[in-house]
């Protein structure tokens, strides 16, 4: 009797389709956030996630459907920090915040500051509004995380302090892409090198 030999090497383990599409998503943040919709490769994200091109486009059918999946991660997470930071404000773990709108707007600068991914596929997704479909999922996007903050907010949010809360967001945003804290006239690093140029 012949005893088969056992391989030596090990059995190669299908992944399931979502957990791939997941991956693609999460290495399409990355490698978008670098170089936007036009200067990124499909193939580069393909590569990080250890799958051929052909691959990717046969789970989004274009560099553009998979470019969107990436900027609905990136609002997907400042909505899961609005979540936590709302219910971590309501159980009494915000204490110095006023309310829970500035507890929000509190976890959005630890966001910025903890990935950078996030924040520059926000500016990639506006900078790519040229395009029309892009722009309207843009915009479809923009006004769910406006909804759900205002939701999540609940009584702290009349429509001023909302609009001046994403105001307020949108100068962080260009502040955290710059690497300042400041954006203010006159502020110190914007004097110095105003007398640079």
């Amino acid at each position: 009797m012949t005893v088969p030999l056992a391989s030596s090497s090990p059995s190669r383990q299908r992944v399931p389709a979502a957990e791939r599409r997941d991956a693609l998503i999460e290495a399409a943040v990355t490698e978008f956030a670098h170089a936007g919709l036009h200067g990124t490769p499909v193939d580069r994200i393909a590569r990080r996630v250890g799958v051929a091109q052909p691959y990717v486009f046969s789970l989004f059918g274009n560099k553009r459907e998979l470019f969107l999946a990436a900027v609905q991660r990136s609002f997907e997470r400042v909505i899961d920090a609005f979540e936590r930071a709302a219910a971590d404000y309501r159980a009494g773990g915000a204490g110095d915040c006023e309310d829970v709108l500035q507890a929000m707007g509190r976890a959005y600068v630890e966001l910025l500051e903890s990935d950078r991914a996030a924040l520059m596929m926000q500016h990639h997704a506006y900078a790519a509004c040229d395009d029309e479909v892009v722009r309207t999922r843009v915009r479809v996007l923009y006004a769910r995380i406006v909804a759900q903050t205002e939701r999540i907010a609940g009584a702290d949010a009349d429509a001023e302090r909302l609009d001046e809360f994403f105001r307020y967001g949108m100068w962080l945003n260009v502040a955290a892409a710059m690497g300042v804290e400041d954006l203010s006239a006159g502020c110190e690093w914007m004097r110095a090198a105003g007398a640079e140029g």
